[in-house]
This record gives structure tokens, sequence and C-alpha cells, in this order.
């Protein structure tokens, strides 16, 4: 749902008819709602892939509807080698983004030097909106936690950079950690 009139990632993409991409360019994040799955996954290294978990169910129900009525989401990851112990328990975990749909991509920071990047990690809906998520030095959400535009120009350079990164990483399931 709304809040303070800003639209919520579920409203952005039912009004999404082609495409929505999302470019991570962070090696660790610190959001609550992920908190105690990661640090289960320190103390183990078991990650839970019961779909019906936590958050799982709203976001693939989400990502499953979207796909379904023909959009491609793809995301790519910009991750630092050697991956930290998050980017580890992330691809664990990624499997169930590419079981509801989503195209997943990976690029090692190394071969990202010459890209011109945003200074954010994003979202793009349409070509047209982009979603700039921001987050604290520890990576928890900062406040607010997300800004937008439709500034031509400023949508070009998220397109620009999430195509230059797509076509250059690896999809998922060749990447290892």
């Amino acid at each position: 749902m709304s809040q303070n009139g800003v639209p919520s990632f579920a409203e952005l993409l039912a009004g999404t008819r082609r495409s929505a991409v999302h470019l991570e360019m962070r090696d660790t994040y610190g959001v609550g709602d992920e908190s105690e799955e990661f640090e289960q996954f320190k103390r183990t290294g078991h990650v839970d892939l019961d779909p019906t978990a936590r958050w799982w169910p709203q976001w693939l129900g989400t990502v499953r509807e979207a796909v379904g009525r023909g959009v491609v989401m793809r995301r790519a990851r910009i991750v630092s080698e050697p991956v930290t112990d998050y980017i580890r328990w992330e691809h664990a975990a990624t499997s169930l983004n590419v079981e509801a749909g989503e195209l997943v991509r990976w690029l090692p920071r190394r071969r990202a030097v010459d890209i011109a990047l945003p200074g954010a990690d994003f979202w793009l809906f349409d070509d047209r909106l982009v979603q700039f998520n921001i987050f604290t030095g520890d990576g928890d959400w900062a406040d607010p936690p997300k800004e937008f535009s439709e500034d031509p120009a400023v949508v070009e350079l998220c397109s620009d950079a999430f195509e230059a990164v797509w076509e250059r990483a690896v999809d998922h399931e060749k990447y290892t950690v």
C-alpha cells in the first residue's frame, strides 16, 4: 500500500506493462526483515528455501503475477570477489526468484569498472520510472528509503547502465560463489 503518497513496489509493478529491471551494487545489506535468516545462514550455512516462509509468498506471488501478464523481470547484481557472506546467502536463495520467473545475472565488480553507474541500486519500470533504493552505510534502509525519477536523462543513464551490466553478467545458474 502507498505510504505518504509513495507507491509501494507492488503498486509500481502492477502498473508495469513490459519490463522491470533491478540493478544491485552493494555487497552488504542490513535490512531488518532479512536479518534473522541471514544470521541463521552465518551460523549454519543453511538457507531456508521454503517459498511459504516469511516475505517469500508475497514477493513470489507479485513476481509470478507480473511475469504471467508478460512483464519481463530482470535482476543484475554487481558483486565484489571474493564474495561476502551476505552475497553467498543471497546467491543460495536466488533459486526462488528464478523459479518465480525472474531472470538473474551476476557480474564481478572487476568487470564493471568501465561502466557508468548511478550512485544507488534501482528498479526501472517500463523504461519510464526509476525507483532508487537508498541505504545507510551499514546496509539498512535510509529515511526516506526511496527516491523516484522520470527525468529522461536519469532513465537513460539507468537503462544504459543496466543493459551494459546485463550484457557482461553471468546467468545465475552458471555463477558460483
